[in-house]
C-alpha cells in the first residue's frame, strides 16, 4: 500500500497571514505563534505576507482574492469569535468556518483554520499561548504540512 502523508519541510513556501483585528489582544498572539512556527520550520520572513481584516465574517473574502492570485502555497486564517448572549457568535463563527473550508475546495489553496471560538475570553487566552498551547501555531504548521502533501500528490 502506497501511503503519502505531507510534512514541515515546505521551506520554499509563500503563506498569507489573514487575521482579525476584531479581539486584536488575542489575535496578535495567534499572529505570533504562526509566524514563529513558520519562520522556526525554515519558511523565509520574507515569503510571509500578513493581511488585517476588522472581523471574522470578512476573513474568507479576503482569502478567496489571496488563493485566487496564485501567490501563495497556503493561506492561514486567524481571528478569535467569543460567545456573547445573543445568537450572533452561531452566524458569524458558522460562516465563518464554511467560507473558509469554500475557499479551499473552489481554489485547491490550503486555508487553515486558526479561528478559536470559545465561550469565554480565558478560554480563549489559553489558546493563544498559555495552557493550551498556541492554535496560530497549529494553524501554521498544517498549513505547511498541507503544502508538503499537495506537492506530493
Amino acid at each position: 500500500m502506497k501511503i503519502l502523508e505531507g510534512d514541515f519541510t515546505a521551506t520554499n513556501a509563500r503563506v498569507a497571514l489573514v487575521a482579525t483585528r476584531f479581539n486584536d489582544f488575542i489575535v496578535d498572539r495567534l499572529v505570533s505563534g504562526a509566524r514563529d512556527a513558520l519562520v522556526r520550520h525554515g519558511v523565509a520572513e520574507e515569503a510571509l505576507t500578513l493581511v488585517r481584516v476588522p472581523g471574522a465574517w470578512e476573513l474568507p473574502v479576503v482569502a478567496h482574492q489571496l488563493a485566487a492570485s496564485k501567490d501563495y502555497d497556503a493561506i492561514v486564517a486567524l481571528g478569535c469569535v467569543i460567545r456573547g448572549g445573543t445568537p450572533h457568535f452561531e452566524y458569524v463563527a458558522g460562516e465563518c468556518a464554511k467560507g473558509l473550508g469554500q475557499v479551499a475546495a473552489q481554489t485547491g489553496v490550503p486555508v487553515a483554520f486558526g479561528v478559536l471560538t470559545t465561550d469565554t475570553i480565558e478560554q480563549a487566552i489559553e489558546r493563544a499561548g498559555t495552557k493550551a498551547g498556541n492554535k496560530g501555531a497549529e494553524a501554521a504548521l498544517s498549513a505547511l504540512e498541507m503544502i508538503s502533501l499537495l506537492r506530493h500528490l
